[in-house]
C-alpha cells in the first residue's frame, strides 16, 4: 500500500481542513520523512530541499486532503527581567528564542539557564508550543548552540 504524497506546500489555510500533524521545532525542520497525523493518516514528506515548515500553513496530499502544521508543547524555560539585555545574552550564544513583549521562551538547557541566573533573569519551566524568530533577514532557523557530547569551536568555552 503506497501512501499519499505532498504535492505542495500551503502558505495559506484552504477552504477545508482534513487533518492536522503536531510537530515540534526539530520536526518542523523537513526534507524528507514519513509523518503521521492527529487522526492517525501516515503520508510521505520529500522536498527538493530542507524546509522551515514554520513559513507555511500545512500540506496539500496526492489524495486531495489538506494537512495543517502546527506546533508541539515543548519544554521550555520563561524568562523575565530586563528583556532586552538578556536577549541579547541569548542571541550572542546562537540560541533560538522566542521573544513576546513580557517575555523571552527558550528551549531547556542547563548552561544556557545558568547564564541567564547569573544575569538575574527569573526563570520559569513552561511547556507549549515553540515558535522562535527567524534568522537575521526574518526568515530561516537560527542554528542552536549545542553543548551535547560533541566537541565545538565557537571561539568560546564554559
Amino acid at each position: 500500500m503506497s501512501l499519499p504524497t505532498v504535492c505542495r506546500l500551503l502558505s495559506a489555510a484552504p477552504a477545508k481542513t482534513h487533518d492536522t500533524v503536531v510537530l515540534d521545532y526539530d520536526g518542523r525542520l523537513i526534507r524528507r520523512r514519513r509523518l503521521t497525523t492527529t487522526l492517525g493518516k501516515s503520508f510521505m514528506v520529500d522536498l527538493e530541499s530542507l524546509t522551515n515548515l514554520d513559513d507555511y500553513w500545512g500540506f496539500d496530499l496526492s489524495d486531495g486532503t489538506t494537512v495543517q502544521v502546527k506546533p508541539a508543547a515543548e519544554d521550555l524555560v520563561e524568562i523575565t527581567g530586563n528583556l532586552a539585555r538578556l536577549a541579547w545574552h541569548i542571541g550572542n550564544r546562537h540560541t533560538p528564542c522566542q521573544i513576546e513583549a513580557d517575555r523571552l521562551l527558550i528551549r531547556r538547557d542547563h548552561v544556557i539557564e545558568g547564564m541567564l541566573t547569573l544575569q538575574r533573569a527569573t526563570l520559569r519551566m513552561v511547556s507549549e508550543p515553540f515558535t522562535p524568530e527567524g534568522g537575521a533577514y526574518g526568515h530561516g532557523r537560527t542554528m542552536g548552540h549545542d553543548h551535547g557530547a560533541s566537541p565545538h569551536t565557537f571561539g568560546h568555552s564554559h
